[in-house]
């Protein structure tokens, strides 16, 4: 495993050592977009948010990517069309049910919000027990290149299915904050970016050449970097190092890089807005997602 999973690694499993107990176990997941990621236990069942699907359509549905046939869960207002889209990117559990629950979040805003599986090529994440193994054995091995394509098919597919995609955004958590910013780098299409607590610096290798940090000059979107103090795998360093790095390009006219912002909440961990899990912190999830609301009401 090299540096940089096990930095996230050991976030991860801090992370859950919180002094929450579970009230019950939450369902394990079983299919796409319900139960939960076995890797993601003690479940929170009391703090686990659940946004009911009425009022939109839901569920799974399949983007063709070069044949292959990426599954992704999608949720949308019912009967409406051209919206405003939102790319949702999962933690290393996958598509499961707090995932799931954040597309009907995003869905009651008004978005198209469409949560891909990426790992499904190298395997299932639900199939993991084990954090550091899931790390190691699955996550490692997806590269940015594969995810960038499929993402950009999953553009491809909303486009096609009710999306307005001159008004593209993307959202992600942990690993899926990284790529928050890799594809607000990639795709001169999206509008805006919201990273939660995602890697952006670390080293490299054939599967991750670069990352956010070393692409800054090529930010096409405003992000919102949404991250936590006491995060034991992205420290306050790192924050400031990719504040730097977005002055230096904004000095050289990278409007995107100037208009990017970091909101960094005191005493947060890693996960802080994962409701399902016990590195849960109701005040800054909260105070995350109205920030994160406003900035796609703003700039998508």
């Amino acid at each position: 495993m090299n540096l940089n999973h096990i930095e996230d690694t050991h976030a991860l499993l801090n992370s859950t050592e919180a002094s929450h107990t579970p009230t019950r176990r939450l369902a394990l997941q079983t299919a796409l977009g319900v139960g939960y990621a076995a890797a993601a236990m003690p479940l929170m069942a009391q703090t686990a948010v659940q946004t009911s699907a009425e009022g939109l359509t839901t569920g799974r549905v399949e983007i063709d990517v070069n044949g292959f046939k990426v599954p992704a869960y999608r949720s949308a207002p019912a009967g409406q069309t051209n919206l405003p889209v939102v790319l949702v990117i999962s933690e290393i559990f996958g598509v499961h049910e707090y995932i799931a629950d954040v597309t009907r979040r995003l869905a009651k805003e008004g978005y198209l919000a469409i949560a891909p599986e990426l790992f499904v090529r190298q395997g299932d994440p639900t199939q993991f027990k084990d954090i550091a193994k899931l790390q190691a054995e699955l996550i490692s091995k997806v590269p940015d290149a594969q995810v960038m394509t499929d993402l950009d098919a999953t553009v491809q597919w909303a486009t096609q299915n009710g999306g307005h995609t001159n008004k593209l955004a993307i959202t992600g958590f942990c690993w899926g904050g990284r790529i928050t910013w890799l594809y607000a780098e990639h795709n001169p299409k999206v509008k805006a970016g919201v990273a939660w607590y995602g890697r952006m610096e670390g080293q490299t290798n054939a599967n991750n050449p670069k990352h956010p940090i070393d692409l800054v000059d090529s930010l096409k979107a405003p992000v919102l970097g949404l991250y936590g103090a006491a995060d034991t795998g992205i420290p306050v360093t790192s924050v400031n190092h990719m504040k730097e790095v977005l002055a230096q390009a904004a000095a050289k006219g990278n409007k995107a890089a100037k208009a990017s912002e970091f909101v960094l909440y005191p005493e947060a961990p890693h996960a802080f807005h994962a409701d399902y899990r016990a590195s849960y912190r109701a005040a800054p999830a909260t105070d995350g997602w109205s920030r994160a609301v406003a900035w796609l009401k703003q700039y998508v």
